[in-house]
């Protein structure tokens, strides 16, 4: 009885556990963020020392700080370009999501709607969108909208395959049981298809928010626009025209900014979404 007892007073409590629990976890995100910082930090130094040591001219490869300066002196040019680039990316993303979305749950309950039309889906995503541009862009008459279009393009299929993929992957069994309970489609759809198709589609939406603004940049280097309405790829294309490279940096720094902040706002919204319940998404204690 007493070494039960012994034992049972040295076991840590459930309270000391999450906080030991809570420590961990607070210290892997710090590790997470600033091993990433320091790294890219490092390479920056590297990149300055560098450029400085050889005496390498601004137009070969500018230096980190006089990139950083070009972008803070252009930023009133170069923050109408980010914004129409903003707005181009997230108008094809919403279109590709509706799109993409819809034609799924179509897929999903109507077999020769998939037969009918998935190889064209499948075409379009095969074809390179830089081929498809020129077509686009002279076929439809407004520049803004065939930008659209072809970014749409790169974005539409992750979305539409992935969510496809996760309404077909409900497990059969509870198919079979949905069924004996005489559930409605709708039923059926609400709390079987779509908790199956969830993971794939939050999946998809990380890989759809990246193409999407690859899809535009790509778009507005084919179209060759230039002009105050425009993004960040014609900013590029005048400063190659012009051999001003530092600008050509700041304007790619923007375009990877970009990038880089779309992927970490989906990857928080996959974690918000499917964190408590999907294994995908579950943090585990070691």
């Amino acid at each position: 009885m007493g070494s039960t007892l012994t034992t049972d007073a040295a076991a840590p409590s459930a309270d000391l556990l999450q906080a030991r629990a809570l420590r961990r976890r607070r210290r892997e995100s710090l590790l997470r963020t600033v091993v990433p910082l320091a790294i890219i930090a490092a390479l920056l130094l590297l990149w300055e020392w560098m450029v400085r040591a050889n005496e390498i001219p601004h137009y070969i490869l500018p230096a980190p700080t006089l990139i950083l300066q070009t972008l803070v002196d252009n930023w009133t040019s170069l923050s109408v370009a980010l914004w129409f680039t903003i707005k181009l990316t997230l108008l094809a993303l919403a279109a590709a999501i509706v799109g993409g979305v819809l034609l799924a749950i179509a897929f999903a309950l109507f077999k020769w709607v998939e037969i009918g039309l998935f190889p064209i889906a499948v075409i379009l995503q095969v074809t390179p969108i830089i081929a498809i541009a020129p077509l686009i862009l002279i076929y439809v008459p407004n520049t803004t909208i065939a930008l659209l279009l072809c970014a749409w393009i790169v974005a539409f299929f992750p979305i539409l395959s992935n969510t496809v993929i996760g309404l077909k992957s409900a497990d059969s069994n509870l198919r079979d049981l949905f069924q004996l309970y005489k559930a409605s489609p709708w039923q059926t759809f609400r709390y079987l298809l779509a908790p199956s198709a969830l993971p794939y589609f939050m999946g998809g939406l990380k890989i759809a928010g990246g193409l999407s603004l690859i899809g535009a940049v790509v778009a507005e280097f084919t179209a060759g626009t230039a002009g105050r309405e425009t993004g960040l790829a014609s900013r590029i294309l005048e400063s190659s025209f012009r051999t001003e490279i530092p600008m050509m940096f700041a304007a790619l720094l923007l375009v990877s900014l970009l990038g880089i902040v779309i992927f970490i706002i989906f990857a928080s919204l996959s974690r918000a979404v499917l964190g408590h319940w999907h294994e995908s998404e579950m943090r585990r204690e070691h």
